[in-house]
């Protein structure tokens, strides 16, 4: 039985951290630590489990194994660290850190410590993106060529903890970057999952078009990126992240290859569609993705908890996850240099 401490108690450790843990029959959550002392409180009411009056206090009980870093983008490398540095194994939220100093510092830190550290990129969990990337080394659709993947909705105001203008995604200092890093980094990381292969060069754009703060000036991060990704394995193709496609939620995966065509969460009736060149269209129906509006078990509690309590690899470990990361600081770059850029794997 691994004793879970939680620290940041907002919408992400709520719909999902929290409950999952709940479930997990393998797991205890022994307290919680927020900002909002109340919050901290209100949460210990309602799951059992300690109030903690800051995370040095949680990270200091001995009988604490593992944490959740549910905080703002800004505050993952520091509390992780502090965490690992704790003898605690740790699961964070991501993007994994607001830099490549820190993401790598996060990996010291794990080393050093004997302990385990996983990122909470989920979409390598969506059963849709398994079952893709096993038709995919099947050879289902060939050698990939080209792709396209898409991951868009309205803006996190209406999602997170503290709704409207004043959400800390739309906070500079806080959140470090926008829809890339809150969006992007998912289907990012997804690509380089199910593809196998590693993003080696990016021509990107991120820009910020209509999302305003309370000051109804343009906030200080991006809403939305456009990259350009070259693959390790000689696949180009476009990676949109944004947070203005109002509506309707997209999360889609296109991906051409010398043999068909393999549509994934492109359609409304079936999961995955694959369009041979010659043949029968096959279809596969498994469960829809997480959305904001439906929030689904998402698999990563579960992955922490056996992969901590079984000491195995696990697909979401830290040391892979970075590379992800990388990717996303290269498409930064070459949006602020206006070029391409290779990233430096």
């Amino acid at each position: 039985m691994l004793n879970i401490g939680i620290l940041g108690c907002g919408k992400i450790a709520q719909v999902r951290h929290i409950p999952e843990y709940a479930a997990n029959k393998e797991a205890k959550i022994a307290g919680f630590f927020d900002a909002d002392a109340q919050r901290t409180e209100e949460i210990a009411a309602k799951y059992g489990g300690r109030a903690y009056h800051s995370a040095q206090e949680l990270l200091a009980d001995p009988s604490i194994d593992g944490v959740s870093v549910c905080v703002a983008n800004h505050a993952h490398a520091e509390l992780a660290i502090a965490a690992l540095q704790a003898g605690k194994h740790v699961l964070c939220e991501k993007p994994m850190a607001v830099t490549l100093a820190e993401c790598e510092d996060m990996l010291d830190a794990a080393e050093k410590a004997g302990k385990r550290l996983l990122i909470g990129q989920n979409q390598r969990l969506a059963k849709a993106h398994v079952k893709a990337k096993e038709l995919l080394e099947a050879g289902e659709i060939g050698k990939v060529v080209t792709f396209r993947t898409t991951f868009g909705h309205g803006g996190p105001e209406t999602w997170s903890i503290t709704p409207g203008k004043n959400t800390w995604f739309f906070d500079k200092k806080r959140a470090a970057m926008g829809a890339m890093a809150d969006l992007g980094i998912h289907k990012t990381d997804m690509l380089r999952y199910i593809l196998g292969q590693d993003i080696v060069r990016t021509t990107a754009r991120l820009l910020t078009l209509d999302k305003r703060g309370a000051d109804d000036q343009l906030i200080g991060v991006d809403d939305n990126a456009i990259c350009i990704y070259e693959t390790s394995g000689g696949a180009f193709g476009t990676m949109t992240a944004s947070w203005t496609h109002y509506g309707q939620e997209d999360n889609s995966t296109v991906l051409y290859g010398t043999r068909g065509i393999m549509r994934i969460y492109d359609d409304p009736v079936h999961t995955i569609t694959v369009i041979p060149k010659e043949g029968v269209v096959k279809y596969y129906d498994l469960e829809k993705i997480q959305t904001n509006d439906d929030q689904t078990a998402s698999g990563v509690i579960d992955e922490f908890v056996e992969a901590v309590s079984q000491n195995r690899p696990s697909v979401l470990d830290a040391g892979d996850v970075i590379k992800s990361m990388k990717a996303v600081f290269a498409s930064i770059r070459s949006s602020e240099e206006g070029c391409p850029v290779d990233v430096e794997l």
